[in-house]
């Protein structure tokens, strides 16, 4: 969520022009990453939520995109885009995250037990 607020700071800085362009683009895709989990967080199988998880994780690399354009169009500098990509990193510890191609157990229902 923390990352949510921090784009939401920057896109305020944006240009005007940029209300309906990129500043959109980069609060709707940065929005949807935790959508995105808390959705799949709520369906009742593993294969749904890996789904929902790989939905986010392709509106984080989005993020990351939008944010490498900002600093190209010279809205972000260097070190504001360098932290931001440290956050975007932080929250998608690749190690932790299960693979949804090799989970053999992709059709199981979730369960609260560990």
């Amino acid at each position: 969520m923390n990352l949510v607020v921090n784009c939401y700071k920057l896109t305020s800085q944006f240009p005007k022009t940029e209300v309906y362009g990129l500043a959109s683009q980069l609060q709707r895709a940065v929005v949807s990453v935790p959508a995105n989990i808390a959705e799949g967080q709520g369906r009742s199988h593993t294969k749904e939520f890996l789904n929902h998880l790989s939905i986010a994780y392709g509106s984080l690399m989005e993020v990351e995109t939008h944010l490498q354009i900002a600093r190209r169009l010279h809205y972000l500098d260097d070190s504001t885009l360098d932290a931001m990509l440290e956050k975007t990193g932080e929250l998608w510890p690749h190690a932790q995250w299960p693979d949804p191609i090799t989970d053999s157990e992709a059709d199981r229902p979730l369960t609260t037990e560990h």
